[in-house]
């Protein structure tokens, strides 16, 4: 049975807003596949390069993780590989993260928009958390919103924010929104 399941741009002290928010959504019959997706996304979502500017997703398939999304640096694809392979009971990982560009023309716009969506009235608490739990991903100039906020307006006011960025393409608003408050 192939499961998917998204890990959203959070470290620290949103690791328990993501493992509520995941349990609500995903119900695991197998204690030993919850267990080992427990861990698999500990693992990750404590990566000591792990940023709002990444967005990292796993696939459980028995013994089999693999790895998907997309990083900012090289190592950080490596090191989400070796936590993941070294966990009691995974038999395989497979890594298909990509690694971004390196750009300075989209590391000046993930600040921008760091600013722009963050800078927002309404978003200015989700700033606060380790890392915020709206994740920007820029490759050439398109931007990808991933993670989850906690209603509809959080979701379109971070859009609308993005879009006005000088010097952005494009914007795909892949936010989840969390309904159960």
């Amino acid at each position: 049975m192939k499961k998917t399941f998204r890990v959203g741009m959070m470290l620290g002290t949103a690791l328990l807003a993501a493992t509520s928010t995941f349990a609500r959504d995903h119900k695991t019959p197998d204690p030993l596949a919850a267990h080992l997706e427990k861990e698999v996304r500990r693992e990750l979502v404590t990566l000591p390069w792990y940023s709002l500017f990444d967005s990292l997703s796993f696939r459980i398939d028995g013994e089999t993780v693999t790895l998907t999304g997309k990083v900012t640096r090289p190592t950080l694809k490596f090191s989400a590989e070796n936590v993941v392979n070294n966990i009691e009971g995974v038999e395989k990982v497979v890594n298909e993260i990509q690694v971004l560009p390196l750009s300075s023309v989209d590391d000046r716009l993930r600040l921008a928009l760091y600013r722009s969506i963050y800078g927002h009235t309404a978003l200015q608490l989700l700033s606060i958390r380790a890392v915020p739990p709206i994740h920007i991903i820029v490759e050439n100039g398109k931007v990808t919103l991933e993670g989850m906020v906690g209603n509809q307006m959080q979701k379109n006011i971070a859009g609308v924010q993005a879009n006005t960025v000088s010097g952005v393409f494009s914007v795909t608003n892949n936010l989840g929104v969390d309904d159960s408050k």
